[in-house]
């Protein structure tokens, strides 16, 4: 971050942390100077120095609620965002957490800014480095659902987040509803959802449930083929002198499949008797 003038006594967490400044912008850093296991507790957002912010977010704040905000006030503004946090900043409890490798003295001191804060005073892009870094940082309300996965967020962001869903949802059927009728009968004579006209597609609940529509009409019909591939084996060895359960193949349940057989069509394979000639005549094997 910039350089700050402190207005508190430093170091504030001198057990804890160490404080690199450095008078290029956004490059002061926060060390740690102990050993905490995997979700411990490496500080207290305590009152005091800790202040409720009047107003807004600013750079100097975190977000412990909706609409309610924190003073530091200490060296803990020294630390940094990442994508890939060494810490949580746990708001809603007032405590500051080891992430899921915990600490060791010297590693840097980071935590991921959108798990506190919905809508950011001075958004930043991000120079982290680490592999899932999401480039311009602005707060969570500027993220995707897939953005956010696997990061451990703050209760007020993930109601916000839920909010979101809600009004997109909302924001979805609305449209789907001026572009006509969304039902339409199918052919045992059920209602079923139809598809969602493309012009929604700029909506992503929509488009997201229509991709998910598509992958898993495509998943049945590739089922339905392999299963009549598989059917197709057996009695391809049924006339040659396999075994199938029960004699006769039924392929009634898999109506629709191209290729398929009609039920009760199928013929069964020759019997002994067909074999050795009882029947009378040259005894014709259709396979």
């Amino acid at each position: 971050m910039a350089p700050l003038t402190p207005h508190w006594a430093q170091p504030s967490h001198g057990d804890t942390q160490e404080v690199i400044i450095n008078e290029a912008e956004f490059t002061s850093k926060s060390l740690s100077k102990t050993t905490v296991p995997p979700f411990g507790v490496f500080a207290k957002m305590d009152f005091t120095p800790c202040t409720v912010a009047e107003g807004g977010p600013t750079y100097a704040t975190v977000q412990m609620g909706r609409n309610k905000h924190l003073n530091l006030n200490s060296d803990l503004l020294y630390i940094n965002h990442s994508c890939e946090p060494s810490l949580i900043f746990d708001t809603g409890n007032l405590n500051i957490l080891a992430g899921p490798k915990g600490l060791q003295p010297g590693d840097e001191l980071t935590f991921f800014y959108p798990s506190t804060e919905w809508s950011m005073a001075q958004p930043f892009d991000c120079g982290c480095g680490k592999p899932a870094c999401r480039g311009r940082i602005s707060g969570a309300s500027d993220m995707t659902d897939a953005e956010l996965e696997g990061v451990w967020l703050n209760g007020h962001i993930r109601e916000l987040l839920e909010e979101r869903k809600a009004t997109q949802a909302a924001t979805a059927t609305a449209t789907a509803g001026k572009n006509g009728d969304l039902t339409k009968p199918s052919e045992n004579g059920v209602s079923e959802q139809s598809a969602l006209p493309r012009d929604t597609a700029a909506d992503q609940t929509a488009q997201a449930l229509q991709d998910a529509l598509d992958s898993a009409e495509k998943v049945v019909e590739a089922s339905r083929r392999a299963l009549l591939s598989y059917l197709q084996s057996l009695q391809h060895s049924e006339v040659y002198g396999g075994k199938t359960n029960g004699g006769a193949l039924d392929f009634s349940g898999l109506g629709g499949v191209q290729g398929l057989p009609a039920a009760g069509s199928q013929r069964r394979g020759p019997t002994s008797r067909e074999l050795s000639g009882e029947m009378g005549g040259d005894t014709t094997i259709l396979v």
